[in-house]
């Protein structure tokens, strides 16, 4: 049996072993359900860092220092979340307009995990799942199926010895393309949960089946000069974000636009914090390194160190250099590097005043980042308010980017999947989480006398 066959089976028997699973569980009491989601979050703790290094040395994207911060993030502030709601049984009672929600599990996801994050997507997607009540399927990225099983193996036998029913966790050890789409439009899948690159989004929206997924993102960041007096503050918070392992967030800001009043105060702050501003020359064999020819990421220098971006482009850097920049002034693919960059690599923009600042972020966000995000640093909130007209799900001030947009230094919901909206092509543009995995049943007491319809309305 060649391998798509093999993986198209696995899928078959991975649903139908899932979808058994889930008839025993699906009528758990909630708080059962609460204690496994929470043991399965302590089990990986101590596990951290072994997933990360397994996701590094098999996918040779990002780093282990980061890679195992971004597991913690989901096993611990993911799952602190996730105590203090509520998703099953009796949410909320209306006693004016006599109206109560009952939330119910969906049943099986699919769920499909991008090589860029092959460990910590699935832990959140798991949480996620089965706080929901639901079943759940992994498929990793070929080059991410190690790392996956080792991830998934660990909470699932947590979850075996805290009652759940074996096989309800579930990830593919035999991945094609094939196969996947099998376990996506398999008749026991109910939902699917769709994190990866734009033909892995198109082919989930394309199984037939409802679809969370999310797109690409293009993040501008315009810097205001109200931000004059913290501009230490503010090259700090984009090179932390940027250079997080290695740059693999799609959140990551992937530009900056800068007042040209502060501009140069800027760089050198960026230049002192391990920013390297690249040349004319060297900025265009860099996007020739970061891109093929058909204006795709070349998938082998995604999530790279600057030091091998560097090399392949034949620039020197100094030994502390965390990111690239390069000088732009114009936005589309005749200017590869004005779109999405998933490696330490910002397109540097100057703007004479905050309507051109606002006017360069939109058009970044519009050249593949529609309904994604856009950070900006401003101490004046009109300004703020007139950067949200960016087509973007999210806007995100004075925080750095990646931070802020997964939750952990803003109050949205921490999540591992920012939604997009239809701007691009999706159905959410929240920050996705368990509470997008349950379908709420109203129940509606009849609090007006059905015969005056006749009253009002007339025979």
């Amino acid at each position: 049996m060649d391998a798509d066959l093999r993986s198209i089976q696995a899928a078959r028997e991975a649903a139908d072993k899932a979808f058994t699973a889930w008839q025993t569980f699906k009528n758990t009491d909630p708080a059962q359900i609460d204690e496994i989601v929470q043991a399965m979050a302590r089990a990986i703790e101590p596990e951290a860092l072994r997933l990360a290094e397994l996701a590094v040395e098999e996918t040779g994207y990002g780093n282990v220092p980061d890679k195992r911060i971004k597991n913690l993030f989901n096993s611990l502030s993911v799952a602190e979340w996730l105590r203090d709601i509520k998703t099953l049984g009796l949410l909320w009672q209306d006693e004016r307009t006599k109206i109560a929600a009952i939330g119910e599990p969906m049943g099986l996801v699919a769920a499909l995990i991008p090589v860029t994050n092959p460990t910590s997507t699935i832990i959140y997607k798991v949480l996620s799942a089965v706080k929901a009540g639901n079943a759940i399927v992994c498929a990793p990225h070929p080059r991410g199926v190690k790392s996956g099983v080792a991830t998934v193996e660990i909470m699932a036998r947590v979850a075996e010895q805290m009652g759940a029913p074996k096989g309800l966790i579930q990830c593919l050890d035999q991945v094609t393309n094939q196969g996947t789409a099998e376990l996506m439009k398999h008749r026991r899948t109910s939902v699917v949960m769709a994190t990866g690159g734009p033909a892995m989004v198109q082919a989930a929206y394309s199984s037939g089946k409802p679809t969370l997924a999310v797109g690409a993102g293009n993040v501008p960041c315009y810097v205001h000069a109200s931000k004059k007096s913290e501009l230490a503050e503010v090259a700090e918070q984009i090179l932390t974000s940027k250079s997080f392992d290695y740059g693999t967030a799609c959140v990551s800001e992937q530009a900056i636009v800068v007042d040209r009043e502060i501009a140069g105060q800027l760089r050198h702050e960026m230049r002192m914090r391990g920013g390297y501003f690249c040349t004319a020359s060297e900025a265009e064999r860099l996007a020739k390194v970061i891109f093929t020819p058909n204006n795709s990421m070349n998938p082998n220098n995604v999530g790279q160190s600057p030091e091998s971006l560097a090399s392949q482009a034949d620039i020197q850097i100094p030994p502390n250099c965390r990111a690239l920049i390069a000088d732009q002034s114009e936005i589309g693919w005749h200017a590869p590097l004005s779109a999405e960059k998933l490696n330490p690599v910002l397109a540097w923009y100057e703007s004479k005043d905050s309507d051109e600042g606002i006017d360069i972020s939109e058009r970044i966000a519009k050249f593949g980042g529609w309904g994604h995000s856009a950070v900006v640093h401003s101490n004046d909130p009109g300004i703020v308010s007139q950067y949200s007209r960016l087509p973007v799900g999210r806007v995100l001030a004075n925080t750095p980017g990646i931070l802020g947009g997964m939750g952990f230094s803003t109050d949205l919901e921490p999540s591992f999947m920012l939604g997009t909206g239809t701007s691009s092509g999706s159905i959410v543009s929240d920050n996705v989480t368990a509470l997008h995995l349950i379908n709420i049943k109203r129940v509606a007491w009849q609090n007006r006398p059905w015969r005056d319809i006749y009253d009002i309305y007339g025979e």
